[in-house]
């Protein structure tokens, strides 16, 4: 398990730390495991693409901590994204969960993800993430760092730093070209760049 200590971190150190890790997510389904391969960094009220930027509110409560915990919300009327908390209690910060690599599970994650063209294109997303893993707003708040957690967040193998990629952000609106998106290089999971500036919400 990934500790709640290593967490409570700057988000774009915890960024770089996550990438290699395990995402588990059970249902009564059954459990997908999913490695991460992509993340994005959002700080607080000095990242104006940061969903925390005009304060804490009922939908960000998770994002002010304490570390390790699961921030989900519900995006364009048709999504969700998760993000993992980082900072420490009372400081909001998070990294969303951009792509992963299906490892555990990939039967049920096709079941879920019918349109994937291919198991590298399961979790090639935030959306796809969430849906291959099973992720709602009913995980929101979700403490990553339990084992007894139906969502849980397990220590993977480290990725060296120079196979580590770095560049901006994606489709976010303001603070387009801060570069807090870290992916590892050679995915064949990795999100296609898209460059925001046209929507005008905040994206986490």
């Amino acid at each position: 398990m990934i500790t709640r200590a290593e967490l409570a971190v700057d988000p774009v150190e915890a960024a770089k730390l996550l990438l290699g890790s395990v995402l588990a997510a059970d249902s009564p389904q059954g459990t997908v495991h999913t490695r991460i391969v992509e993340v994005e960094a959002y700080r607080g009220g000095d990242d104006p693409a940061s969903h925390c930027y005009r304060g804490r509110t009922p939908r960000n409560d998770v994002m002010f901590g304490p570390a390790g915990h699961l921030y989900v919300y519900f995006v364009y009327g048709m999504h969700f994204c998760a993000n993992v908390v980082t900072l420490t209690d009372g400081v909001p910060g998070a990294v969303l969960l951009r792509a992963g690599e299906v490892v555990s599970g990939v039967d049920l994650a096709r079941t879920r993800r019918p349109a994937a063209r291919n198991d590298a294109d399961l979790a090639k997303g935030p959306a796809k993430l969430t849906s291959a893993l099973g992720l709602d707003r009913g995980h929101d708040g979700a403490d990553l760092t339990d084992p007894t957690s139906p969502v849980r967040l397990l220590a993977g193998d480290r990725v060296p730093p120079e196979a580590i990629r770095v560049g901006p952000r994606v489709g976010v609106a303001v603070a387009m070209d801060i570069p807090w998106r870290f992916w590892i290089d050679g995915s064949t999971s990795v999100s296609a760049y898209r460059r925001g500036g046209k929507r005008t919400p905040a994206t986490r």
